[in-house]
């Protein structure tokens, strides 16, 4: 299957084609893309434009490119629905997904939308979804599985199965429970095509099986799917019972959400935001962190006012300010960063400080080897050995203590339950800046005896 990719050409046809009401080209020419793909389309057409391509093609179809689209452009295209366009669209979705548009609509017309849903237990599977937060397993779940009795014999089990799977995209597993509905294990296929009909499912289901609680944070339930490679996992509520599963496809989304999240606070934006929303949006989103570095360098401009009298004499270690401010930032990036990662994935292990004296032996090593650099480089540049010296173990213990801080603080983040991201950003920069200069300062003084 050949990639599609959207041109500029293929996009002017299809406004053409709109704007003729060529009905019937669109749809044979919609006939050839993915759902994905005709996503994709919608989301760069004018809105009328991508609200006519989904009152035309055919429903069963055009929930899945709803489900698909940009969550503006899919927003601004509901507000010219009517809600039973939009209750006609939902029936054909998995639950999870029609629970995740429902959250989007205003709450004023929410009530209005299920009430024109037909099939009555779907809006019911939806409206019991809806009870959860979104980044909990329960909101992340969809009500679609396949489940037996572990009472039923297999006779019994397959025919009840048939009549469950209608309703299924995928069937990832058969679980097994019991009168009351609890999780009890699961039921292998092969075993299952392998038995005797007469057998009852409770003397050849398995009863290991992962499963996570409905309260569980999306994190953590997409680490246990990462971590023993499932495709799909079970959810159960708190006495037991199984209520639903959560597929691969929607904690691919939670990853992809976590790591835009983590990566946005690294570069120290500190909301959600991206790059087609309103300048107002994006300055709310940067302002915080950038106040924080303006504090940052005003305290460091203030450090270096402190010191003027030294560097009247000694300009040239004004020369490498920037560079032992840059290394220390850099050093505390690195350190934090790669905290945050095994914190994110559970990779950590010993105890803190363990971690700060292994943390604390790279950093020396790396300092003592770019100081020896800088020495000689100094030292055939400015010919005074102690104003080298200087600068150069000034870099060293600059180095220790950035990656000291960089290590220290998402661990301590992480302890009070804070997102260890937020320190792998400017917070890290602005504090190492200071920090960086006031040891440079400092050191050089001593060593030159000012």
């Amino acid at each position: 299957m050949t990639p599609f990719k959207l041109t500029d050409e293929l996009l002017e046809d299809i406004k053409q084609l709109i704007a003729d009401n060529g009905d019937a080209q669109l749809q044979e020419m919609m006939k050839e893309f993915h759902y994905a793909d005709i996503a994709e389309i919608a989301d760069e057409l004018e809105v009328e434009e991508a609200t006519y391509l989904i009152k035309l093609l055919d429903s069963e179809k055009t929930s899945d490119i709803l489900a698909e689209m940009h969550e503006d452009i899919r927003e601004a295209v509901l507000s010219n629905l009517t809600a039973k366009e939009i209750a006609g669209e939902l029936e054909e979705l998995d639950t999870d997904d029609a629970a995740d548009i429902i959250n989007e609509l205003p709450k004023e017309i929410v009530q209005e939308v299920i009430s024109e849903i037909e099939d009555r237990e779907h809006a019911k599977h939806i409206v019991d979804l809806l009870r959860y937060e979104e980044d909990t397993a329960g909101g992340l779940m969809a009500k679609e599985l396949v489940k037996v009795n572990e009472n039923w014999n297999v006779l019994t089990c397959v025919k009840e199965m048939r009549a469950q799977a209608e309703n299924v995209t995928r069937v990832h597993s058969i679980y097994v429970v019991d009168d009351e509905g609890r999780l009890k294990g699961r039921l292998s296929l092969k075993d299952l095509l392998t038995t005797s009909t007469k057998t009852n499912i409770k003397d050849v289901y398995i009863d290991k099986v992962d499963y996570v609680n409905v309260n569980e944070k999306g994190e953590e339930v997409a680490k246990i799917m990462s971590k023993y490679d499932l495709e799909a996992i079970p959810v159960v509520d708190e006495i037991g019972r199984l209520v639903g599963r959560i597929t691969i496809d929607d904690i691919v989304d939670v990853i992809r959400e976590e790591a835009d999240k983590d990566y946005q606070m690294a570069a120290g934006i500190s909301q959600d935001v991206e790059a087609d929303d309103s300048i107002w949006d994006l300055t709310r989103a940067r302002l915080p962190w950038l106040i924080l570095g303006l504090i940052g360098g005003l305290g460091a401009a203030a450090i270096m006012g402190g010191f003027e009298e030294m560097i009247s004499k000694h300009a040239v270690l004004f020369f490498f300010t920037p560079l032992i401010a840059a290394m220390a930032g850099n050093v505390g990036v690195q350190s934090s960063a790669i905290i945050v990662q095994g914190l994110a994935n559970d990779d950590l292990k010993g105890s803190i400080s363990g971690r700060l004296v292994k943390e604390m032996l790279l950093a020396l090593l790396n300092g003592v080897i770019l100081a020896v650099l800088l020495l000689v480089f100094t030292w055939a540049w400015k010919g005074t050995f102690s104003t080298a010296a200087a600068i150069s173990l000034s870099l060293i213990i600059v180095i220790v203590v950035a990656g000291l801080i960089g290590t220290f603080i998402p661990l301590f983040l992480h302890k009070r339950n804070i997102d260890p991201a937020i320190a792998t950003g400017p917070f890290i920069t602005t504090s190492n800046d200071i920090f960086g200069i006031l040891i440079y300062f400092t050191i050089a003084k001593i060593i030159l005896g000012i």
